[in-house]
């Protein structure tokens, strides 16, 4: 029969696994498929792994502990958590990596929960975004793709002013016709409100701004 300090660190040791498993299963649940989350029992190291999910490594339950998980098992003071260091799967494909490991009251370790992303697919996707995103400048081309609206009129009109070094109520009347014509040619005219908006923008009345449409 196991001795009370013996079955203390047993149920100690199956409450730490308990608990990491389900931080394991809401890791794995949050960052699928591309993240590897492992659960490894570090008092079994011939039969680590614990759990596993969104497998990318081929592992399954039962297989070893990793160099890693080893060097834990021995050396009590090696770091609680390594993260973001390079790794790399059977096939090639480089992984991110994250290991923490779970001590008991006795500050011995007796699991590690370790994150493996696979950058290789990150990367793929960043490269096709980055080519889908891509733009050139073409010399002599500029275009902007709006739909015109009436609260761009004003903005038009102190536009067409300023460009001629004057305010928009001190244009003549052919500056005024070829205001006229230049929100024609923007497509405004046909805009609800826009008498009264250019007529608002030059401080002339609707008849006013008739005219110089004629």
């Amino acid at each position: 029969m196991l001795k009370a300090d013996e079955m203390s660190k047993r149920t100690e040791h199956d409450l730490i696994l308990r608990e990491a498993s389900k931080i394991a299963d809401a890791l794995a649940e949050t960052f699928a498929p591309i993240c590897e989350v492992v659960l490894h029992d570090l008092t079994n190291p011939s039969h680590a792994i614990f759990k596993i999910e969104n497998n990318i490594s081929g592992r399954s339950v039962g297989d070893p502990a990793t160099e890693l998980g080893l060097t834990r098992i021995s050396d009590p003071s090696f770091p609680d958590k390594l993260v973001n260091y390079a790794n790399r799967l059977s096939d090639g494909r480089v992984v991110k990596s994250t290991s923490i490991g779970l001590k008991d009251s006795a500050g011995a370790y007796i699991a590690a929960l370790c994150l493996n992303i696979d950058v290789s697919y990150l990367n793929g996707m960043a490269e096709y975004i980055g080519r889908l995103t891509a733009i050139r400048d073409i010399e002599g081309v500029s275009e902007r793709i709006q739909t015109p609206r009436s609260d761009d009129i004003g903005k038009c009109v102190r536009d067409f002013a300023l460009a001629r070094n004057k305010e928009p109520r001190s244009l003549n009347t052919a500056e005024k016709r070829d205001l006229m014509a230049h929100l024609q040619d923007l497509g405004m005219m046909s805009l609800k409100g826009s008498i009264d908006e250019i007529a608002k923008a030059l401080g002339a009345s609707r008849s006013s701004v008739y005219y110089y449409i004629k």
